[in-house]
């Protein structure tokens, strides 16, 4: 069963991420010719070696206020590269969650979690812990992170 919900999540993804990543003073910008088609698939297959939990002020704000932040987890892969993969409303088309390229952050994001995943984890596999459809209440960027580094 949870095979099916993976092959159908990275169907999903690989249909129409529309790909959004923090930027500048806590923006979103997109950055939708970042990931396209077979190096979708292969970041979206690839085993993730080193997971870092951060969090950023939300848009509008210039400052965390405890819990009042957005969160995302930033993976590191075997060739080096880091991902931020994270929650919004409307962040993209077939999924909530999304896949960015982790250049395209800004330095607002804060560590406050680390977890070394010794490849036996994908990006898959976090972006299925995330979720597809964003909550304030029952789903939010805060729960599917925890859900990613702990899943």
């Amino acid at each position: 069963m949870s095979s099916c919900i993976t092959l159908l999540c990275a169907l999903l993804l690989l249909l129409g991420l529309s790909v959004e990543a923090s930027s500048g003073e806590g923006g979103t910008t997109s950055h939708s010719s970042d990931l396209s088609g077979p190096e979708l698939r292969r970041i979206y297959n690839s085993p993730v070696f080193m997971a870092e939990r951060l969090k950023r002020p939300l848009d509008g704000l210039s400052v965390r206020i405890g819990p009042i932040s957005h969160s995302g987890v930033r993976v590191t892969l075997a060739d080096g590269s880091q991902w931020l993969v994270h929650k919004g409303e409307d962040y993209g088309v077939s999924s909530d969650t999304v896949v960015v390229d982790a250049r395209h952050m800004s330095s607002a994001w804060q560590v406050f979690q680390t977890c070394n995943f010794h490849g036996t984890k994908t990006v898959a596999d976090l972006v299925a812990a995330g979720g597809t459809d964003y909550s304030f209440f029952f789903d939010n960027c805060l729960m599917a992170t925890q859900r990613m580094m702990t899943q």
